[in-house]
């Protein structure tokens, strides 16, 4: 069976994964790049690079972008032509709106839009457990399933909307950075003992995996708007607050990042959701507190 042949826009950290699992999977691989020089070790390892991003795109039928933005991508295509008839995929970051405005300008150069999200890291690329998601174009998704799936075993496709991806990448990537932060906060905390943070990583994980247990609870409340089920509390997590400012003064960690979520909770005892379910500041969310600047 002959494998199609694929451009990769972007080569990146996350882009050189997508051309080295593509070339070690056997499709013929293309691969552009603003800094040229950037492409050399795939070139080595088999692939085709083009100084121009032209060349690039008219290599092949599917061209799968992954520069930093669709800003990035929109600025590094525009006027080149040769866009109709291809299959151009996206797995950069950016927000919904900029997705359907790409979406607006690829379908308005005669392409045919996916957009995706990879959610992984580029050393895991190509495991049957790396999830990507796209939407847009059903048929972009149909026809080119099994070159997809050579970067990862878990695809879905969310649905016709060309933003899909970017709502839904924003969405779950808003628990990286807290966290992450959450991480380095409990690691400083350890180190006001002297004590290593590898010593927290069996807990942590504990913990994560509680937390997992509890997110179809959290998104049933939410989805019900019921906030009663789960047990813990607004009032219990705003009681808490006094504890974490005496543990900030304790350890000498800065714990400033951890107001604006005090105050969320603030609004919530407030609006009388004290004895409801911590999923209750989800309320505050949708009504965010106007600025008085």
């Amino acid at each position: 069976m002959i494998k199609e042949s694929v451009t990769v826009l972007g080569t990146g950290s996350m882009g050189s994964a997508l051309a080295g699992a593509y070339l070690a999977a056997g499709h013929r691989t293309h691969v552009w790049n603003r800094s040229h020089e950037r492409t050399a070790a795939l070139v080595d390892a088999g692939a085709t690079a083009h100084p121009g991003i032209a060349d690039a795109v008219a290599a092949s039928p599917v061209i799968i972008s992954c520069l930093t933005t669709f800003a990035a991508t929109r600025e590094s295509l525009l006027g080149i032509g040769g866009l109709a008839g291809r299959d151009l995929i996206t797995l950069n970051s950016g927000t919904p709106a900029q997705a359907r405005e790409f979406a607006e300008y690829a379908q308005g150069e005669g392409a045919r839009f996916l957009g995706g999200a990879i959610k992984n890291v580029p050393a895991a690329v190509g495991d049957p457990s790396t999830l990507l998601y796209f939407g847009g174009d059903r048929d972009v998704f149909d026809t080119h399933a099994a070159t997809l799936r050579v970067l990862g075993g878990d695809l879905e496709f969310l649905g016709a909307e060309p933003d899909l991806a970017a709502l839904y990448e924003s969405a779950v990537g808003a628990t990286l950075l807290p966290a992450l932060l959450g991480f380095l906060e409990g690691a400083a905390v350890l180190a006001s003992r002297g004590l290593p943070a590898s010593t927290m990583v069996p807990h942590s994980v504990k913990w994560l995996q509680m937390i997992e247990s509890l997110l179809p609870v959290l998104a049933g409340e939410i989805d019900d708007k019921d906030y009663t089920r789960l047990g813990s509390s607004v009032e219990l997590f705003h009681t808490a607050v006094a504890d974490e400012v005496e543990l900030g003064a304790e350890t000498g960690v800065d714990l400033s990042w951890h107001a604006p979520m005090h105050e969320l909770l603030s609004r919530a005892v407030g609006a009388g959701h004290g004895a409801r379910s911590i999923t209750a500041v989800i309320e505050q969310l949708r009504t965010p507190q106007r600025s008085t600047l």
